[in-house]
């Protein structure tokens, strides 16, 4: 199903606008009235209506993609990975228990979805990623004017890192998402992913280090 395609029909249509629920990079938690819609929208899901999930799509499907894209390295497989996402949704609503927000539930489901994705690469032995076409980096940073050839250089690095400490880096410097939201999204403790990007930050230091000259006094 096309949700952008969807949404760009009726969204205009929409009689009841509320704020957006996305927080900053590490911000609080979210408001009453955040968590308010996020009740709501779960409770509306629940009953098929489908301006809910267009809601859902309105307000977290650019930063849903964002992170399916920077999880698969490529735009194709970062838009089937948000489709399947939402599919899942309406098949597992009824299994929603509240015990978490409904969006944290969401970006669980999308995470599962690029890991089912990523198994599924290797089981096809697609194992290398291609190349990123001249001028566009891999990843989206957040830090503006950063020179092209340390975004490369980094990209590179991130590559190299364990599994959980480059999950955790990109959910947390590129995808701007606190501590507690990936102890809930990746089921591990906020320690854990404190931890993780402390030794992903020392990996990359190390990778991007310039090598020392044998023999310089």
């Amino acid at each position: 199903m096309a949700w952008g395609t969807r949404i760009s029909r009726t969204a205009r249509n929409q009689e009841k606008r509320v704020e957006r629920t996305e927080e900053p990079a590490g911000g609080p938690v979210a408001s009453a009235d955040a968590q308010s819609e996020d009740a709501a929208l779960a409770a509306a899901c629940r009953r098929g209506d489908l301006r809910a999930y267009e809601r859902l799509y309105e307000l977290h499907g650019t930063r849903m993609k964002s992170l399916a894209r920077n999880l698969l390295g490529n735009h194709t497989d970062a838009e089937d990975a948000v489709q399947e996402t939402f599919l899942k949704v309406q098949r597992a609503i009824g299994g929603y228990s509240g015990k978490s927000a409904f969006s944290t539930w969401i970006f669980r489901i999308l995470i599962n979805s690029c890991f089912d994705m990523r198994r599924s690469r290797l089981r096809r032995r697609e194992v290398q990623e291609p190349e990123p076409a001249p001028g566009e980096p891999v990843l989206e940073h957040r830090a503006p004017g950063s020179h092209p050839s340390l975004r490369l250089a980094l990209e590179r690095s991130l590559a190299g890192l364990p599994g959980r400490q480059r999950e955790i880096f990109l959910l947390y410097e590129v995808e701007g998402f606190a501590h507690a939201e990936i102890a809930a999204l990746l089921h591990v403790s906020e320690a854990v992913s404190k931890n993780s990007l402390f030794q992903a930050k020392k990996t990359l230091r190390q990778m991007l280090e310039p090598p020392r000259a044998a023999g310089r006094l």
